[in-house]
Order: structure tokens, then sequence, then C-alpha cells
């Protein structure tokens, strides 16, 4: 923006000229500029719950019922789909190793998968009701958080083989892995955050999460050692990764299921049941600002980041067709 001023005038015109700009970066910050820009539609009914983006193979991994639905996540088209999952949960991917990962509610197993053609490699058992699942690049082993017996079981992600099982005290949500082999999760229930050594499978911290309550959701910026924390008492905590200090809470929407970071943006996003996702910038490592509440759909509360493009994708439903949202600029 320039302004011409007059010389008589130039202090003056300088001010406005100052809080012109002002204004515009204040509408700029203010406005995210994201909002549903397509609906995939996909045959079948059925629950669902996480989705997981295979960035580098451009896959979009959908849960669904009985199954995953497998897509290209560039086109929107169905391209495969892993059968014989029942009540499944998450996914999870090693793609150095060609295989996936998931959990599956209600035969307490996870079902391990070919990454190029979705053929099931084994099932391994676990607790019971397997819900969040992730990959820990330095232990390389999958974790499956198990919801009906508060623990987690450690697979070997080569070998398929369980590496042992970790005693939460809680009852587990999602998860992240630093890359440094440590994995964090909320226990919902108890309000904390546990701290997991990937290597010993022992739980080596437990942090309470006030004044956020029920923690269900969690992303990581890794660099900054920041823990995000989605939590049912409708605000996002940022957690400090060393020394479990919650270093501030903003107010996100209702019935948050999935928190995603951005790195290149700074934007943090909070899928919320009630039909939107709440837009937070980090500004620096421990100063924080909500942007905005997009509008999507309700009970499109589970959500997955494409780091290339900046989209998000949703699950939900309407008038009983199960859908994926895509949500981007």
């Amino acid at each position: 923006m320039s302004i011409q001023c007059p010389s008589i005038f130039a202090s003056l015109c300088k001010l406005v000229a100052g809080i012109l700009m002002l204004a515009v970066l204040a509408s700029a910050a203010s406005n995210s500029g994201y909002s549903v820009t397509k609906k995939i539609p996909i045959p079948g009914q059925g629950s669902w719950d996480y989705l997981t983006v295979d960035e580098g193979a451009r896959r979009l991994y959908v849960s669904h019922g009985t199954q995953v639905e497998v897509l290209d996540i560039d086109s929107g088209a169905v391209v495969g789909k892993i059968a014989n999952t029942l009540g499944v949960h998450g996914i999870a991917i090693a793609p150095g190793l060609g295989r996936g990962f998931v959990s599956n509610g209600q035969s307490s197993t996870v079902t391990i998968f070919d990454l190029k053609t979705s053929n099931t490699i084994s099932e391994v058992p676990t607790g019971k009701k397997p819900d969040a699942i992730i990959f820990d690049p330095a232990t390389s082993r999958v974790f499956a958080f198990n919801g009906g017996s508060n623990s987690a079981t450690a697979i070997d992600a080569a070998s398929g083989k369980v590496a042992g099982t970790v005693d939460l005290g809680g009852g587990p949500e999602f998860a992240v892995a630093d890359g440094s082999g440590y994995v964090y999760d909320n226990l919902e229930d108890e309000s904390q955050v546990v701290k997991i050594n990937a290597r010993t499978l022992k739980v080596e911290q437990r942090w309470p999460t006030a004044p956020c309550a029920s923690p269900s959701s969690m992303a990581m910026d890794r660099p900054n050692r920041r823990l995000f924390l989605g939590c049912r008492s409708k605000v996002m905590a940022v957690m400090n990764a060393d020394t479990g200090q919650v270093i501030t809470t903003l107010p996100i929407g209702d019935h948050v299921d999935a928190t995603a970071f951005d790195p290149e943006t700074r934007l943090i996003f909070n899928s919320n049941g009630e039909g939107t996702i709440t837009a937070i910038h980090q500004d620096s490592a421990d100063k924080y600002s909500v942007v905005e509440n997009v509008k999507t759909l309700p009970r499109a509360k589970t959500m997955a980041l494409d780091p290339k493009t900046h989209q998000l994708f949703l699950s939900t439903a309407e008038s009983v067709q199960f859908e994926v949202l895509v949500v981007g600029r």
C-alpha cells in the first residue's frame, strides 16, 4: 500500500497510512481463507473415525465401517480398499517399509497391509478395543492405543511381532511421536498427557492438562517442542513437550476430535463435531491467536492434513450419504 502525501500534511498522512496498513494486516489475519471446496461421495453406509494422508504416495486412507477406503488424494477417486477391518478406527503408515496398519476395535487386532496393493499381510492381536494408532519412526514401532484396556500395544513394524504392552493408567485418545524416541498420548478420562519412552515401553511422565479438560486430540510442532491438545472443554491447550507446562489455552468449537499442525503456514486446525474447524495461528512458540471458525458440517470431527497442498479432509454423512469433505483455500 502506498499513499502520496503533500509535504504540508506529511506527518498526518503517514499516520493515516500506518493505520490503514494495520487494518489491512488485521483483516488478513482474521480470515484463514479456508472453506469447503469439494465433497467426495463414497458408496456404502456405516460409521467412521480417523483419516490418514500418505503425502508421498498421494493416498488418503479413510476409515469406514468394516473397511478402509483408499482414495487418490488429488483426484478424489476411490482406488482401493482394505477389507475386514471390523470396527476400524485408525490407520498408520510406514512408507519406508511399504506397510500400513489398521486398528480394529471390534476384533481387538491390528491389520498389517501392503501400501502398494492394499492387500492384507497379517493380523496382530492387541489389547481391548484399539483406537488411535501411530507409527514411531525413531524405533520403527507402531503403537495401538487400546481404549478397552487402558494400554498401548507396541508392534515391530518390520516383523509384525508384538514388542510389548504399555500400561497407561487411563483411557487413551490420540497420540503423536516426537521423532526422537518418545510418544505422547492423551488420557481423556484423567485429563492428563503421558510421555512414553518408545524404546523401553515405560511411561516416564504424567502431566495434568488443566485448565484443559478431557483432551481428545493432539498434534505437535516438533522443532519447537510444543504439543497442541484439543480438549472437550472447548479449548486448545499448548503444552511444552519437555516440561509438561501448559503455556496457554485458546477457545475452540464443541466436540473436538482431531488437531493438525501445518508447519509451513503455522496454522493449527481443530475439527469440531458441531460443524466447524477452529483455525489458530502460531505467532511464535509461546504466542497464538485464533484466526476463525471455518464452517463444515455436523459430525465432521475427524480430520487429516495434506502438507503438500495444505488441504484438510474430513469424514461425515449427509442424508445417509457417506462423504469426505475437502477444505482448502
